[in-house]
């Protein structure tokens, strides 16, 4: 690779500040998020948004909480100017909802962006040049002194619009800020800040882009705090930020900008946008939830935002997206699992002691930053049974999904065996498939007769005719209850069946309420365990104890056989000893 090709930030851009307070602030209140997905991202879309799209999308962000919002680059595309005049014509805007329209530094084009919004209320004009050197070179064709008077006409155009058309207020963009000289930037927006006149009732937007993400986060966090620190008439400029992804570094990228004196954030939602994307709303506003700070713009069912970014961009969203995709609140493995389901009980147990709804209760569960029920999903896909799963997760999903709570002891012997099975068939395994293998695995095999118990003064006297297998049983005895008076009538003089644990649980509800029986049993040196189902509590008893029987007593299987590590061998000339496994 030929690295030595590129050339590191701080040999590209001078970053004039060698004390920084950024790191040691706190987030503690969201900025003012401003989406561009109808401008910014609606350019980087193979197929742009057509209007009926358009319009969906500027619906759903209204109706998010969004109140400033970047609709378009009308002088640009008769597509976006048709869509504002719609906006302007339809009475489409909500009163507290800001308008942006984006231009660049030319007077036709700062006409023909005041023409389609003519009639809106609340608008913000925003402006835009590359400064970077690169880009005056090669781009533009100017020097610094040559751009400068360039934005400067283009403001003063900009200021003449606004005089024609009251409630506007101004934006300047010094595109590709990152890789643009400080003193530079700030000499030129100073300029604009006087020029346009700002005031704390109507401050002037500075927005400075990572238009290209050349820096890890820390350097343009100390970007903008040098900016922060020197822009004139401060209390009257509202600093943002518009960071893209180059370097997958985004999101921090804007969250240490905030940290560091930006008041307003541009982005998308799901991070759409050119090359690596815009900065994720998405992920900045749930981090801050997260963190106990309300984003003030609302997720609550995030799975109809990304349907409907979806539909507009015509881009899925990645089953790993952080928050919003399909797996991100799903667990496969098995130690995840067994954290999880634990996580659960002691949050439910917790809610109920303090007498609050679960879905209000101080969250804190290992693996799941954030409740998923806050962003409307529920706990279905949370734990999914695959080859890497364990015990944990088996036993989440059949308590989930049958209210069944297996005995330890059960639940890793069955983990072995949904094990053997999901790595024959290369798939995972839903609650329905677990609840079936989970009987054919333990379930008597043969056939329950007839039975009855009496209650005597020795406790209960079981008769009871049944099948193991092909073996008839037909037997009577008495124990203290009636899976021990059966384990008496299976025991024979050279092997004695022996009740080692029993859990008896109720399943289902109504007209297919049953019980369900966990029995695990011993006959000489093996034991087993056996499940047992059915609308009696006492017949379901004596199923799983002929369940267990009939495991126990039979010739072992391979899925019996646990595996054993043997250590074994011989001292190597090193001190080690040689280990296998057998």
């Amino acid at each position: 690779m030929p690295s030595n090709r590129y050339r590191s930030h701080t040999d590209r851009v001078e970053i004039p500040i060698t004390e920084r307070s950024w790191p040691t602030r706190q987030l503690t209140e969201a900025p003012l998020w401003v989406p561009v997905d109808l401008r910014d991202g609606n350019q980087a879309l193979a197929e742009p948004m057509d209007p009926g799209r358009k319009r969906r999308f500027f619906e759903l962000l209204v109706a998010m909480g969004y109140k400033e919002i970047e609709v378009g680059y009308p002088s640009a595309s008769q597509t976006d100017f048709d869509f504002v005049r719609d906006l302007a014509e339809q009475d489409l805007v909500p009163d507290d909802v800001t308008i942006v329209v984006f231009t660049a530094a030319r007077t036709d084009l700062i006409e023909r962006t005041y023409e389609s919004v003519r009639g809106l209320a609340n608008v913000v004009v925003h402006m835009y040049t590359a400064t970077a050197p690169t880009w005056r070179d090669v781009v533009l064709g100017h020097d610094r002194d040559s751009l400068h008077r360039l934005i400067f006409d283009a403001a003063q155009d900009v200021a003449r619009g606004g005089d024609r058309h009251p409630g506007t207020r101004f934006e300047f963009s010094p595109e590709v800020f990152n890789l643009t000289e400080p003193d530079f930037v700030l000499q030129v927006c100073d300029s604009l800040t006087t020029l346009w006149d700002a005031s704390t009732d109507r401050p002037v937007i500075h927005n400075l882009p990572a238009t290209v993400e050349i820096s890890t986060p820390n350097a343009y966090a100390d970007q903008i705090e040098y900016m922060h620190r020197n822009l004139a008439r401060r209390d009257s400029v509202i600093l943002s930020v518009h960071p893209h992804n180059d370097r997958g570094t985004g999101v921090a990228c804007a969250e240490l900008a905030v940290l560091a004196g930006a008041q307003r954030v541009e982005g998308c939602l799901f991070g759409n946008g050119e090359r690596t994307g815009n900065v994720d709303l998405v992920t900045l506003a749930l981090n801050l939830h997260a963190q106990g700070v309300d984003p003030m713009i609302d997720f609550s069912d995030i799975d109809a935002v990304r349907r409907t970014v979806e539909y507009c961009n015509r881009i899925e969203v990645h089953p790993r997206h952080p928050y919003g995709g399909d797996l991100v609140y799903t667990a496969f493995s098995g130690t995840h699992q067994d954290a999880i389901k634990k996580g659960f009980a002691r949050h439910r147990a917790a809610a109920a002691a303090s007498r609050l709804d679960p879905d209000r209760a101080p969250w804190d569960v290992p693996y799941l930053p954030i409740d998923p029920h806050d962003v409307g999903r529920d706990y279905e896909a949370v734990i999914r049974v695959n080859s890497q799963s364990g015990k944990g997760g088996v036993a989440y999903l059949l308590q989930e999904e049958y209210g069944v709570d297996l005995p330890r002891g059960l639940q890793i012997d069955f983990a072995r065996r949904v094990q053997r099975a999901t790595d024959g068939s290369g798939t995972e395994m839903t609650a329905p498939q677990l609840w079936t293998l989970l009987q054919d695995s333990y379930s008597h095999v043969g056939t329950l007769h007839r039975w009855a118990v009496d209650h005597v003064e020795d406790g209960d006297r079981l008769r009871i005719a049944a099948t193991l297998g092909d073996t008839p049983i037909d037997g009577e005895a008495t124990a203290s209850d009636p899976a021990r008076a059966l384990a008496r009538v299976l025991s024979t003089p050279d092997a004695e069946t022996e009740v080692l644990s029993l859990t008896r649980q109720s399943i289902g509800s109504g007209r297919d309420a049953a019980t369900a029986t966990f029995v695990q049993c011993r006959v000489g040196d093996r034991t087993a365990w056996g499940v047992g189902v059915d609308r009696s509590a006492t017949g379901s008893t004596l199923r799983a104890v002929l369940a267990s029987a009939s495991r126990v007593s039979a010739p072992a299987r391979p899925d019996d056989v646990a595996e054993v590590t043997v250590r074994c061998g011989k001292d190597l000339p090193d001190g080690t000893v040689d280990t296998g496994r057998a």
